[in-house]
């Protein structure tokens, strides 16, 4: 029998998701306030719905790819939510990013509706989506998170589940925390490079393979090389999840003075208007004359 997937969110991320579980035979239906984003799913043969709760009734499982758990909880639990329309037993997968406490309470307010609930956030972005290898750290009890694959492997080539409701956030939380500051040093090395009269864009080849290799090395320092600041995620998402950490780390009592640079950096670009563009653009930071450094 196939399973009826509902996803909640079809932005840049949920519309990759989306798109994915369509080329793998999925049965999809999806809401998104926003006609223009739903159309294009529709568009490649998913169902629309007037509404989350018409989305999530005859269901197996619900994805959510949403930006806030404010907007997680409306989406579920607000008028025409997903709550309103669900069968007992439906599996929610949460594939956005946010907080492991509010994940947590979520979790436990769906369990009284008799709705399984899965954190699932994701590695890898859209582009990784569309093909299927996105990495993948789940919480939630474990029947769950094994029903939850179901669906989740058509996306995924990674899929490690944490463990109970919160345990995947905060995954999420210390993923974001080593892109943060690896992005951030490869901008920052990549304009060293510029400055000292180096061919910037041989050092990823070059440094294959070694300690310092990384994806995000070998994706993002020819990107910054060159400018190139084509939108596969937004820096104030990144500022949004860095100050997630920082509020764990206060719970936690761990000192984290490299995150707090990098989040202030991020700050520092949204504050300037940069905040709806790449990572790509944390170039801006380093941005100014060059100086021939080499005699």
């Amino acid at each position: 029998m196939t399973n009826k997937v509902a996803l909640i969110g079809a932005g840049a991320m949920g519309g990759a998701i989306g798109t994915r579980l369509l080329e793998t035979g999925v049965h999809l239906t999806v809401f998104d306030p926003d006609a223009a984003k739903m159309r294009e799913l529709v568009d490649k043969g998913a169902l629309p719905a007037a509404s989350a709760a018409e989305a999530a009734g005859g269901s197996d499982y619900v994805i959510l790819s949403l930006n806030s758990a404010k907007i997680v909880r409306l989406a579920v639990f607000g008028e025409g939510g997903v709550a309103g329309g669900a069968r007992p037993g439906t599996v929610i997968i949460d594939m956005s990013s946010i907080d492991p406490e509010a994940t947590k309470a979520l979790a436990c307010e769906a369990a009284q509706k008799g709705l399984r609930w899965v954190d699932s956030p994701l590695s890898g972005g859209a582009p990784k989506a569309l093909v299927g290898q996105l990495t993948l750290m789940a919480g939630g009890k474990e029947q769950d998170v094994a029903d939850a694959y179901e669906v989740l492997r058509h996306v995924a080539s990674n899929y490690t589940h944490m463990g109970p409701a919160g345990a995947g956030q905060t995954t999420k939380l210390i993923n974001q925390v080593l892109c943060g500051l690896n992005f951030l040093a490869v901008a920052e090395a990549t304009q060293l490079a510029l400055d000292a009269g180096v061919d910037a864009a041989k050092i990823p080849q070059a440094l294959k393979g070694g300690r310092a290799d990384s994806a995000i090395l070998q994706e993002y320092m020819p990107r910054f090389v060159v400018k190139d600041y084509r939108r596969t995620g937004r820096i104030d998402n990144m500022v949004k999840d860095l100050s997630g950490a920082q509020d764990l780390a206060r719970r936690t009592n761990t000192a984290m003075p490299l995150t707090a640079l990098c989040a202030e950096i991020h700050r520092m670009l949204t504050a300037a208007g940069l905040g709806g563009e790449d990572q790509a653009a944390l170039m801006e930071f380093f941005k100014g004359p060059n100086k021939d450094i080499v005699q």
